[in-house]
């Protein structure tokens, strides 16, 4: 659990005001149904895990435990100053793709979380924690979470939250949370 947690919140707090939760609320009221997003957004941030599980699975083992804390640490930093930033809508709403909900929404937010800061923040975890795949299923549990609520919500009602307000208060969280770690792991505090 104690790679779990960390992970599962920071990706939460990180996906809250992220573009491909915006585009799941787009899809969400796009399409009406939301199952198929739904289902869209979960294949998408299970991917997308899948592929930060890989890339620290690769270079856990030639990190000291301190590289693996500033990793995270520096994960958690870049991910809160992208939150503290003002949520800018995707700029694709996929209006053209005529392939249904849920491939759309699946391709559609691979596409568009494919290096974004949930995955970063997820390959962090995965190389810190002390069970890679439990931080990287945390991950991608606080990934879909986001995506979830944003498909059910749908784009008028996901406006409607204060996304400016939780983006400064979440990013000052994970802001401060790196600096902790990632001064930890160089071992100055």
């Amino acid at each position: 659990m104690d790679s779990l947690l960390p992970a599962l919140i920071a990706a939460l707090i990180a996906g809250a005001t992220d573009r491909p939760a915006w585009l799941a609320a787009i899809l969400g009221e796009r399409f009406g149904k939301r199952t198929g997003v739904i289902l869209g957004v979960i294949a998408a941030q299970v991917a997308i895990m899948g592929a930060a599980l890989a890339g620290a699975l690769a270079v856990r083992g030639m990190m000291t435990p301190n590289a693996r804390s500033l990793i995270f640490g520096l994960a958690l930093v870049f991910a809160g100053a992208g939150a503290l930033m003002p949520a800018k809508p995707p700029r694709d709403r996929l209006d053209g793709w005529r392939i249904g909900a849920l491939p759309t929404s699946a391709l559609g937010i691979f596409i568009l979380a494919f290096g974004e800061r949930v995955q970063f923040v997820g390959f962090g975890a995965a190389a810190w924690g002390g069970s890679s795949l439990l931080a990287a299923a945390g991950a991608a549990i606080g990934a879909i979470v986001a995506g979830l609520v944003a498909a059910t919500l749908g784009e008028r009602e996901w406006r409607r939250l204060p996304l400016r307000a939780i983006g400064l208060a979440g990013g000052a969280m994970l802001v401060l949370a790196g600096l902790v770690m990632a001064l930890g792991g160089l071992r100055l505090i």
